[in-house]
């Protein structure tokens, strides 16, 4: 096996690429999010997104993929935080409407703009003082 296709940068560290693709399916898992959906969120197809469960596919650091994983990981930690690590309740803000939002959060978060728009709510509620 190369140095370049190990997971181990050669410090022993994890390589970016492998950790966000590990960190991104942990918390569609959490989140209830489906293939299909975590699939248009990061925008790769859903058969990537199955290599991802498998460890047969990894994100590339610095590809647009990768980005928009790290947003979603964010997005994960923002709710996660919010709700005390209460999986169903996070399952459930997910697939409710939310009128601050303009509509339910697992449908926003389809496109790039959504997305975002999520990640700035949930952090300005997470910063309320």
């Amino acid at each position: 096996m190369s140095l370049l296709s190990s997971p181990l940068a050669p410090a022993g560290r994890p390589e970016a690429g492998a950790v966000i693709t590990k960190a991104v399916i942990r918390a569609a898992d959490a989140l209830g999010v489906t293939a299909r959906l975590l699939a248009e969120v990061i925008g790769v197809s859903e058969a990537s997104v199955s290599r991802m469960r498998k460890a047969d596919y990894t994100l590339d650091a610095g590809s647009k993929p990768f980005e928009l994983a790290v947003l979603f990981v964010r997005l994960f930690r923002a709710l996660d935080a919010i709700v005390g690590g209460d999986a169903a309740a996070a399952r459930a803000w997910m697939q409710a409407e939310n009128t601050a939002l303009g509509g339910i959060p697992a449908q926003r978060i389809r496109t790039i703009s959504g997305l975002v728009d999520v990640i700035a709510y949930l952090d300005a509620r997470r910063a309320r003082v």
